[in-house]
């Protein structure tokens, strides 16, 4: 399976009344083919099976470099996936180089839902992920925080994990005075994840820093913590 080939199935599954919905909602000037999720999924699922990893980290490779939204999509989820065997960095090392290339939130979350796979598989990669969140790229910096949404996961976090989460939330805090929406959306985020398994802690970082948040982050926040 070539990139041509990927993006000509995606194509022949495409709707061109779609593909201008999607770029109007988007808002980003690339090519839209009009294919929904659901059926990239299963593309995706196909051509996995197809191919070894090298040839699945060639394919994702040249489908982001093709710069559709369907195929930047379809690479994001060629990678998705808890175990790669072998786990050399190699798939690590593609997402990261995705990174700077982010440009809009649907492409940026499906890439770091990729990213976040890698990193629970080998958490001393946060140590890469902390040198973005002084980025000045808007996506980069936010990535910081959607890649490492596992670590709000847990109920009960062993120490290395509540290590991992407190440190995260260290970045949180350096992000409460940079009022960008996005960015602001993606300490909410965050924020209303760990909420569900530790309340506590979340009231106690708005206590620390909701006044230097917009107001619709602390509600967003907020949503889920005890009333």
């Amino acid at each position: 399976m070539t990139p041509k080939a990927a993006i000509a199935e995606l194509r022949a599954l495409g709707d061109a009344t779609k593909a201008s919905e999607m770029h109007r909602y988007h808002k980003v000037d690339r090519p839209y083919l009009g294919v929904a999720n659901p059926v990239i999924d299963e593309r995706v699922r196909t051509w996995r099976a197809a191919v070894d990893l090298d040839a699945r980290l060639a394919l994702a490779k040249g489908l982001w470099a093709g710069n559709t939204h369907e195929g930047r999509i379809a690479a994001a989820k060629l990678l998705t996936q808890a175990r790669i065997r072998p786990d050399d960095g190699a798939a690590w090392a593609l997402i990261v180089s995705w990174v700077p290339t982010f440009d809009a939130w649907a492409v940026a979350d499906h890439a770091s839902i990729a990213g976040q796979k890698r990193l629970v598989a080998d958490p001393s990669r946060l140590d890469i992920v902390e040198t973005w969140t002084t980025s000045d790229h808007l996506w980069t910096k936010r990535a910081a925080l959607v890649m490492t949404l596992p670590w709000t996961k847990q109920n009960h976090p062993k120490p290395a994990e509540l290590a991992a989460r407190e440190r995260i939330l260290g970045w949180a805090a350096t992000y409460v005075d940079d009022h960008d929406w996005f960015i602001q959306k993606a300490v909410a985020w965050w924020l209303r994840e760990l909420s569900k398994h530790d309340a506590a802690r979340v009231a106690a970082f708005l206590d620390a820093h909701g006044n230097q948040m917009k107001p619709f982050a602390v509600r967003e926040a907020s949503k889920k913590l005890p009333s």
